[in-house]
């Protein structure tokens, strides 16, 4: 079991920058979970944005957001991050963490967070 909260959501405008953060408490060492960040649009599916692995040494991305954004992980302190660079409007969602013990394209995030809101106004 493993709780996640996100932060650092807000409000940016085209062009701009949000670093989204993810803190986990866990009964469990936090480097066995392979850790992502999804979001969901207004009116859209759930999408996956990022991942990795549990070591941070690979990373997986959207074709909408490859270049942009960046996650990483702070094993110590139980965090994983999103920076998210060159914001646009089709950003706009709010962002959720999510954590799973396999890693990869079809790991099962069994853990989610509540979620945080970003919003790129065109």
């Amino acid at each position: 079991q493993v709780q996640l909260v996100e932060s650092g959501g807000g409000w940016v405008q085209a062009g701009g920058s949000l670093r989204l953060s993810c803190a986990a408490a866990s009964g469990r060492t936090f480097s066995d979970y392979a850790m992502a960040w999804f979001r969901r649009a207004p009116g859209k599916e759930r999408e996956f944005v990022a991942s990795i692995s549990y070591s941070g040494g690979r990373t997986y991305y959207a074709a909408s957001v490859k270049g942009r954004f960046t996650i990483s992980r702070d094993n110590a302190k139980k965090q994983v991050y999103l920076q998210m660079n060159n914001l646009k409007p089709e950003d706009t969602a709010v962002y959720y963490c999510a954590a799973a013990l396999d890693f990869g394209l079809s790991a099962n995030y069994n853990y989610w967070g509540q979620g945080t809101q970003v919003t790129v106004p065109s």
